[in-house]
């Protein structure tokens, strides 16, 4: 896989993110009483998950053909991260 193919897959990812953080923001205005504390709680968590695969992804566009697989790494666990942080959020509502 190349670097604009990689980078391609990556803003995929950063989109998907996205909207699974606007689903999350809209069941959170649904929510009522302990519920939406646990909205806020979660999706503030979520979002500084968020910012981080931002970051790598910023580094993964600007690596350079050296250091393209080691900014793919640290982009994938990121990407990982907020997956696992999304699931658990769902398995809570």
């Amino acid at each position: 896989m190349n670097k604009d193919e990689i980078k391609t897959q990556a803003h995929q990812t950063i989109e998907d993110v996205s909207a699974k953080m606007e689903e999350l923001k809209k069941k959170k205005d649904s929510a009522q009483g302990e519920a939406v504390e646990k909205y806020e709680k979660s999706i503030k968590n979520l979002e500084s998950k968020q910012a981080e695969l931002k970051s790598k992804y910023a580094q993964l566009e600007n690596a350079s053909e050296e250091k393209l697989e080691e900014a793919k790494k640290a982009f994938s666990s990121a990407s990982n991260s907020f997956k696992e942080g999304f699931e658990k959020v769902k398995t809570l509502f």
